[in-house]
């Protein structure tokens, strides 16, 4: 039996004021309402992947004011100023005005090479945090810089979005996605490739094989809808069954039958170290996440959270992002890319 949920209708300059693509925020607007923040989120990382072109990633990107310096940047929305002075809020207050002038030479060096501002989700960051990823990013090659500055951008999507529905809804332990626009991740290096480059010319021409990853194929990242900024300090361990059924079954199985895989920590970002190792295909099977959400919300309903997804043959050479939205009292996830 359906049960009924309150779908949440949000408005095309909200979407604005989480991404200052107006292509992304047509595109939200066009399919919202949604039951669930996690049906938002799945429906703005495929929208912003898979459907928004290089020019509107650099009019996102030229929405956000450098920071340090609150009050430039192309966007006129007054929440997506005033949600920009929050994130920026821990670097302001560690800051000094020896490390913001630093801080604005470097920003001056980076869009003088990139040609596009410094973008980091800078939530719970320090100035000295954010200054020292600013010093690495530099070397970066372009194109690697600008697919970092597209994953920043989501996450701060990702944040905004919360803070919509937090208004509006309880979080509540979602169910499985059934959202129309869930579908096989890219590697996102390869969708870049896709926007710069020319369709082909020749039906005649080979179709590309799948790319070489410069990720592991399994990621994770943890977000705090409660407090609004990432989680760190969450322990990580990825598992993968190995048990003589071909996978768990419902309503449980052996324990024995999970092997470990690798562990991680998330960092300041909410974004866990490498689980395992760089492979072209990643082995199909059934996989486990398991977060130790009790040390981080020690009083929170939940002692740890597990999530359970299959890869299959077909799949193996997908990027698989699976993400935690979580608080005292609920979570939800999703598939990412």
């Amino acid at each position: 039996m359906e049960t009924s949920a309150t779908k949440i209708q949000i408005q095309e300059n909200e979407f604005l004021a989480c991404c200052g693509s107006t292509s992304f925020a047509k595109q939200m607007a066009d399919l919202s309402p949604f039951s669930h923040l996690d049906d938002a989120i799945q429906a703005a990382t495929d929208i912003w992947f898979n459907k928004v072109d290089v020019c509107g990633w650099l009019e996102a990107f030229s929405a956000h004011p450098q920071i340090g310096k609150l009050n430039s940047g192309s966007h006129r929305s007054e929440t997506f100023s005033q949600w920009s002075k929050g994130e920026q809020s821990t670097a302001m207050a560690t800051a000094t005005s020896t490390t913001l002038q630093e801080l604005a030479e470097w920003n001056s060096l980076y869009k003088e090479k990139f040609g596009f501002v410094f973008l980091i989700c800078a939530s719970g960051r320090s100035t000295a945090e954010i200054l020292n990823e600013l010093k690495r990013r530099y070397s970066n090659r372009p194109i690697i810089e600008f697919e970092i500055a597209a994953q920043e951008q989501m996450k701060i999507t990702e944040l905004r979005l919360a803070k919509l529905f937090s208004a509006q809804s309880s979080t509540t332990v979602a169910a499985e996605p059934t959202s129309a626009v869930a579908k096989a991740g890219e590697d996102r290096l390869s969708m870049i490739g896709a926007h710069l480059a020319s369709p082909p010319n020749s039906s005649n021409e080979k179709i590309p094989q799948a790319p070489k990853r410069t990720r592991p194929p399994i990621t994770t990242h943890v977000l705090d809808v409660a407090r609004g900024y990432p989680a760190g300090g969450i322990e990580v361990l990825l598992e993968t069954w190995k048990g003589a059924l071909s996978g768990p079954t419902f309503p449980g199985s052996d324990q024995s039958g999970w092997r470990q895989v690798g562990s991680g920590k998330t960092d300041n970002d909410g974004r866990s170290n490498p689980l395992m190792s760089i492979v072209d295909a990643v082995t199909p099977g059934v996989y486990r996440i398991s977060f130790n959400t009790g040390n981080y919300y020690p009083s929170g309903f939940f002692p740890f959270v597990s999530i359970v997804f299959q890869i299959t043959d077909s799949q193996k050479f997908e990027h698989f992002h699976v993400p935690l939205l979580l608080s005292p009292f609920g979570f939800s996830t999703y598939r990412g890319s």
